[in-house]
C-alpha cells in the first residue's frame, strides 16, 4: 500500500465558520427568550410565565398545569398551610361506572377505603379524589345541568366514604377535561409534615 492509494481529504468546512453558526443560534436563542419575556406581558417574571410566554410564543396553546387548581380541603377545621409542595402522584385507584346523571357509588367502597387506609400510613402522603364526567348530554347535574357540579358530587360522594381514613389529608378535585364517568382517588407524595414548634 502506498500514499497514493488512500483518496484525497476532502476539505472541510473551517472551524470559525462552525463557531460562527453557534454563535448565531445562541443569538437567535436570545432573541426568542426576549420575545418570550415581551409576551408575558403584565405577569412577573416567574418559571411560569416564561415557559407560558415561550409555548404563547411559538404559537402552542397554553394548558394551565396541574397543581393551578386548589382542591378542598374536607375537614372544615383543618388548619391552612402557607404553602404547599408541589405533589407527586404515586398510585391511583378508583370508582368506575357511574350511572349517568348521578353521583351515587356504583359499588361498595370498601376496597377503596381499605386501599387509603394502606396508602395514608405514611405521613408524607396526601389522597386527592378527583371527579368526572364523560361528556355526554345526559352526563350532568339533574337540577342545575352542570357537568363540574356532577363532578364535583362524585369526588365529594367518594371523599365522603373514604374520609374517616385520613382526616384532614383528603382533597377534592374536579376533572377540566371530560373522560369517564368516575372518581379517581391519587395518592401523592407531598414530602415531610410541617413540625410545630413546642
Amino acid at each position: 500500500m502506498t500514499v497514493g492509494d488512500y483518496p484525497e481529504p476532502q476539505p472541510g468546512r473551517p472551524l470559525w465558520l462552525i463557531t460562527l453558526a453557534d454563535l448565531a443560534l445562541l443569538l437567535v436563542g436570545f432573541f426568542v427568550l426576549l420575545q418570550a419575556t415581551q409576551t408575558a406581558g403584565t405577569r412577573p417574571l416567574a418559571p411560569r410565565a416564561l415557559a407560558a410566554g415561550l409555548r404563547e410564543g411559538f404559537g402552542a396553546s397554553v394548558t394551565p398545569t396541574v397543581d393551578t387548581a386548589r382542591p378542598r380541603s374536607l375537614a372544615p377545621s383543618a388548619p391552612r398551610a402557607v404553602a404547599q409542595p408541589t405533589a407527586l402522584p404515586v398510585a391511583a385507584a378508583g370508582m368506575l361506572d357511574f350511572a349517568v346523571g348521578s353521583a351515587a357509588l356504583p359499588t361498595s367502597p370498601d376496597a377503596l377505603a381499605a386501599w387509603a387506609r394502606d396508602a395514608v400510613q405514611d405521613p408524607r402522603v396526601q389522597i386527592t379524589v378527583t371527579g368526572s364526567v364523560d361528556g355526554s348530554r345526559g352526563d350532568v347535574d339533574p337540577v342545575t345541568r352542570s357537568a363540574a357540579i356532577l363532578a364535583s358530587d362524585r369526588a365529594r360522594a367518594v371523599a365522603a366514604a373514604i374520609a374517616h381514613v385520613a382526616p384532614g389529608r383528603v382533597t377534592l378535585a374536579t376533572s377540566p377535561t371530560t373522560g369517564r364517568r368516575a372518581a379517581i382517588v391519587t395518592q401523592a407524595f407531598v414530602g415531610e409534615p410541617p413540625r410545630t414548634p413546642s
